[in-house]
């Protein structure tokens, strides 16, 4: 190759565009690192992360695509929309800079960055559409311009406030550091933002260095502010295990053991801790209660719910042959601890020497008894108001004659209320026709069948809606 003929010679790069390249593809780096982190974490808290990242490798593919010997080396398609490039990112910086600020607001101050945003969103629109259709755009950067020094004198203005006070309206665990770094951009920006459009004379360098010291600092708090977010969500992970180990320690460790009964239970709470609750009141061989309740709501709140209606029942199991009389004892010690919480609840007892059952229920979905002799499902309910209204009513209660073959539910909505893509519910038709199929199958086949068939039914991204408890309860000759 002749190194000395024209076409293969490679002009050097302007001195002045050094400073520029390089911390513009610096800046760039920094962007696609951070958000590689947001997208690797893919949590709430590291969002911070995503948007730091976008305003970084904004400004500097702003840098880039305004430096003559960059647009030069570019392909000839490039080259031409480099301007257009500059010109959109010049609107948009404004709404990545806000919208990594509002991950760290709080209060008021996020309502205004929001506000912000929007209206940035709105002059970058116009300004593109203006610049792309030929017109006039004057007034419209100077309209973004003053958007983004009326944010940063805002949020120069929060991050200077005493510590008690700005601590309402942005999460910073160190804000000397944010706001030595704020500080130093606002004076370089506030310059910039009105010293270019009166044509007075700006210095690359200072651009360079204010950026980089709000970078820093910014990046500096997010780190802290998403360090110290992880750290809680492990401790609440925590505490949720040994929130979940003490309620499965409450609910009984094994099924009764009588001669003429086969029983099984399942237990699948939405969350780590459920409002779901099951319990046996056994007296001897041939006579035993059965009880499931279902506390409004999920979570840790509800599972405290469960634990009351756990030492509720066992100050009512005196009396376990009256299952109306039972419900009332249990309406009466709940209703002034449940707080706007409601719980439903059905007690089933069965005495199997007597060949029968009695039932009632407090606003808790029907007694399912599939009759082995005429190989149909029976629905059975006999309910008054559920814990939570204050009301002073009765719990009727519903004798049943019971026979071997027969088959009991007992189970919490959760059971019967998933939806399919179409939106229909699992409900008592397919419930009838899940025990008509499994109806040779044992009990804990039976549950285990069940609770495959409800899983089956939503579509596949659709997660477990709700708590769901099952007992079910075979009679034997």
């Amino acid at each position: 190759m002749d190194l000395s003929s024209p076409s293969s010679f490679i002009p050097p790069v302007p001195r002045g565009d050094v400073l520029t390249i390089l911390s513009g593809t610096a800046f760039v780096v920094v962007g696609l690192v951070a958000g590689a982190v947001a997208a690797v974490r893919r949590r709430g808290g590291v969002r911070v992360f995503l948007w730091l990242g976008v305003w970084s490798a904004l400004y500097g593919l702003q840098d880039l695509s305004g430096t003559a010997s960059v647009v030069a080396a570019l392909p000839d398609w490039l080259r031409s929309a480099a301007s257009t490039v500059r010109m959109a990112i010049s609107y948009l910086l404004v709404v990545a800079a806000t919208l990594a600020w509002l991950e760290l607001s709080l209060g008021r101050l996020r309502q205004l960055l929001r506000v912000i945003v929007v209206a940035g969103l709105t002059i970058a629109a116009a300004g593109i559409v203006t610049s792309l259709s030929g017109g006039e755009t004057r007034a419209l950067v100077l309209a973004n311009n003053l958007l983004a020094v009326l944010g940063l004198a805002v949020l120069l203005a929060v991050v200077t406030l005493p510590q008690t006070m700005a601590a309402r309206y942005l999460v910073l665990p160190h804000r000397g550091v944010l706001a030595a770094g704020t500080l130093a951009f606002a004076i370089q920006a506030l310059y910039a933002n009105l010293a270019r459009p009166l044509g007075l004379p700006s210095a690359r360098i200072l651009d360079v260095l204010g950026f980089a010291a709000l970078l820093f600092a910014f990046g500096y708090v997010a780190l802290q502010v998403v360090v110290e977010r992880e750290r809680r969500l492990l401790s609440i992970e925590n505490e949720l295990a040994v929130a979940r180990r003490i309620q499965l320690s409450i609910l009984p460790t094994t099924t009764p053991e009588l001669p003429r009964v086969r029983v099984a239970a399942a237990y699948q709470p939405m969350t780590a801790v459920a409002g779901d609750l099951y319990e046996f009141l056994p007296v001897d061989p041939h006579r035993c209660g059965f009880l499931v309740a279902d506390v409004s709501g999920h979570g840790v709140p509800a599972a405290l719910i469960a634990s009351m209606v756990k030492v509720a029942v066992g100050s009512a199991a005196a009396s376990a042959a009256d299952p109306s009389e039972l419900l009332r004892r249990l309406r009466i010690a709940l209703q002034d601890h449940l707080r706007r919480r409601f719980v439903t609840a059905a007690y089933l007892w069965l005495d199997t020497e007597a060949g029968t059952a009695r039932y009632s229920a407090a606003g808790h979905p029907p007694l399912c008894l599939w009759r082995e002799a005429e190989g149909r499902v029976l629905r059975i309910e006999s309910n008054g108001i559920l814990f939570g209204v204050d009301v002073d009513d009765t719990y009727p209660t519903c004798e049943i004659a019971v026979v071997p073959g027969d088959r009991l539910l007992l189970y919490t909505d959760g059971l019967t209320e998933p939806e399919n893509a179409e939106g229909e519910p699992f409900g008592d038709s397919r419930l009838g026709q899940v025990l008509d199929e499994l109806r040779s199958r044992p009990a804990e086949e039976l549950c285990q069948g069940l609770l495959a068939a409800v899983h089956a039914w939503p579509p596949p991204s659709v997660r477990q809606q709700d708590d769901i408890t099952l007992l079910v309860i075979d009679v034997l000759g």
